[in-house]
């Protein structure tokens, strides 16, 4: 029996693997296993060269647990090791076998999984001691005997096994016992090896009986073989909508199938929907910098030996290759996408709401992958009828071009809530888009970004004639006076909403709009709704809603009030409004005259006496119209109505109007 110490060129490294290699202790068994299936395929390989002229035999790994022992074994009929081996590649921590034997057979073994040395010590994560049971393929190899506890020390005498192949037995630790369930290890197994191109069974079942579909050419599948395979990974999901297939051999090797599944509007990109595998094992389900952020909304497999692991196999590192998949992966998307869209459109625009969020979500999150997206993303108007956005542009572009040569593309969040606005846009000949998605408030903004002399306004942003500037826009005629009084009259007779403020605007219209028009304006509105979205930007979150109360003076119940108005409290108010004028004058005379901008004591006190005579004024005007106000009935029922048709009249306000509304009729 021979004893030694471990090779190793970090102290106490043991310490490290049991608590710190791996992220998860589970990841021993797919280390194992994954080693034992190596062990397959070389001996596979050996004979296919003509090197081993035996029997391969059944090659298969078996997983079996011994509850009374305390032992979980994993046991291959693959090359088996000589104590050489042993002494090379077990006690000399981090020299791997499949590296030294990949450089030799790089041609036919590209299915050897193990680069680093470093799994099989993952076993002592779970075990206080592990043995190597193991006898070589090599003409008069002798059975070998290795065993370790777990420090740097081990021992190594002749074995008992009478086959080729190798037995890996572990003894559990007592923090551990959950991996002598058999439940626990079938569904481990099944996690991770079943598509493991070696038979591996647990006990006596067989794990992996799926053939992954990845690994043929896409001629000989059908529609349903792809979509009974989706369904095999995510059973009880509704049928994918397309999928597809990766093939590549250069410059690096990639194989998978990335299936596009119904999503729901709220959707939440998750973590675990795509699934990577080195050469048939499962790695992880965290692919985060493989794939592109946006793909997260996608499910399926990805299949590659060129992705580099660290040495638990779970966390990818950020070089120059998996940034190179990851940009394969984009534009093999986005060339799916596209030929979908030019094959079959009428099919695509079928498919547009449930793909719509992905492709969004891909524009707004990846540069290339919206460089692509903007020949095949589609914008609906709310005749659902769909364009490609160079044909939105030229049927918008002569009927929605503003005098200074802007495009406007009017859009909708609410098509029932809005319809007044779309109507009134409708009524000028204008089309209207709806933008009734989860990402469209960030996706206006881009689109306002990538289509030059372009804006996009919401069709409720303002009174349809003041969204699309034309030159021939009716002037309101107002004296001063008069738009002081109403200004007045409409601002005090608006009901408190909360979280809102109102301000009073005048336009003429057309004598068939609306008396009054309500709009929020299209900057304030986006940063709130941008704050509801994503953190940062809680200050527009907490401001009130900014609505403009447009009255039309062109509407003959605003002339009725304007007539009645001026009428009755012109005479009274025009003296006030000459007395403010006049004392502002002399402010400003005496501000002028001040030396070096300060004004001195008595200039000061002048000053201060004027400023309280133009308050004073402006509160009897105010007063003086209030007072008027409350009895005129007309002026708040147009503004209720207003109110009401954008869903801000409740409670207390709207049970006066409907009493209101009756004593009027």
């Amino acid at each position: 029996m021979a004893k030694g110490t471990i090779g190793v060129t970090t102290e106490n490294i043991f310490p490290v693997i049991k608590k710190f290699l791996y992220s998860d202790h589970e990841i021993f068994l797919r280390e194992l296993v994954s080693n034992a299936v190596d062990a397959s395929q070389k001996i596979r390989t050996l004979s296919s060269f003509g090197e081993f002229k035996g029997e391969v035999g059944e090659l298969k790994v078996t997983v079996s647990v011994d509850k009374e022992k305390g032992t979980l074994t994993v046991s291959d009929h693959g090359i088996g090791m000589t104590a050489e081996d042993i002494d090379k590649y077990i006690n000399q921590i981090a020299f791997s076998g499949a590296e030294e034997f990949l450089a030799k057979y790089k041609d036919t073994a590209s299915s050897i999984i193990g680069h680093f040395g470093l799994g099989f010590y993952s076993a002592f994560m779970v075990a206080k001691k592990v043995e190597i049971n193991s006898l070589s393929y090599k003409e008069g190899a002798e059975p070998v005997l290795w065993s370790c506890d777990g420090s740097p020390e081990f021992e190594m005498e002749k074995g008992t096994r009478t086959e080729r192949g190798t037995d890996i037995v572990l003894y559990i630790d007592d923090e551990s016992k959950e991996f002598l369930e058999q439940a626990r290890i079938d569904t481990l197994l099944r996690k991770y090896c079943r598509f493991l191109p070696i038979p591996v069974y647990s006990g006596e079942t067989l794990i992996n009986a799926l053939e992954p579909m990845w690994m043929k050419k896409p001629s000989e599948l059908t529609d349903e073989d792809y979509i009974k395979f989706y369904h095999e990974l995510y059973p009880g999901q509704d049928d994918p909508l397309f999928w597809i297939h990766l093939n590549v051999d250069y410059p690096f090797t990639l194989t998978g199938i990335l299936y596009f599944p119904k999503i729901k509007n709220n959707f939440e990109v998750t973590k675990n929907r795509i699934q990577l595998y080195c050469n048939q094992v499962f790695v992880t389900d965290s692919v985060e910098g493989v794939v592109p952020e946006f793909m997260m909304l996608l499910q399926g497999v990805i299949d590659s030996p060129d992705i580099p692991l660290n040495v638990s196999r779970s966390y990818l590192q950020s070089d120059s290759a998996v940034k190179k998949i990851s940009s394969y992966i984009t534009k093999k998307v986005s060339s799916r996408l596209d030929e979908l869209f030019r094959n079959d459109r009428k099919n695509f625009e079928q498919k547009w709401p449930d793909i719509r969020i992905f492709i969004e979500y891909g524009m707004l999150t990846d540069e290339k992958f919206c460089d692509a997206a903007m020949k095949f993303a589609l914008l609906e108007d709310t005749d659902h009828h769909f364009f490609t956005l160079e044909e939105y542009k030229t049927l918008v572009e002569p009927n929605q071009t503003e005098k200074d040569g802007n495009i406007v593309y009017l859009y909708t969040t609410d098509p029932v809530a809005q319809y007044t606005y779309i109507k009134a846009a409708a009524d000028k000949g204008y089309s209207v888009l709806l933008m009734d998605g989860q990402l469209d408030t960030h996706f206006v903004g881009l689109l306002e970004r990538k289509l030059e002399k372009t804006r996009m306004v919401r069709v409720d942003s303002d009174v349809i004639d003041r969204i699309i500037r034309k030159d021939n826009n009716s002037s309101v005629n107002l004296t001063p006076t008069q738009r002081n009084i109403l200004s007045t009259l409409f601002q005090s007779s608006t009901p408190d909403v909360e979280k809102a403020n109102f301000y009073v605007e005048f336009e003429a219209l057309s004598a068939n709009d609306m008396p009054i028009v309500i709009t929020q304006n299209e900057y304030m509105r986006r940063m709130k709704d941008m704050a509801a979205m994503q953190p940062g930007m809680d200050f527009y979150g907490e401001m009130p809603d900014s609505y403009s109360l447009v009255v039309n003076t062109a509407s003959p119940l605003v002339e009725k009030i304007n007539e009645a108005a001026t009428a009755a409290l012109a005479d009274k108010i025009k003296p006030l409004e000459d007395s403010i004028d006049a004392d502002n004058a002399k402010i400003e005379e005496l501000r002028k005259n001040a030396k070096d901008g300060k004004l001195d004591a008595e200039s000061q006190q002048q000053t201060d006496e004027l400023m309280a005579a133009v308050g004073k004024a402006r509160d009897e005007q105010q007063a003086m119209i209030k007072d008027y106000g409350k009895d005129q009935p007309l002026v708040r029922q147009i503004i209720d109505l207003a109110l009401l048709g954008n869903g801000l009249l409740k409670g207390r306000d709207l049970n006066e109007f409907i009493t209101r509304s009756v004593q009027l009729l």
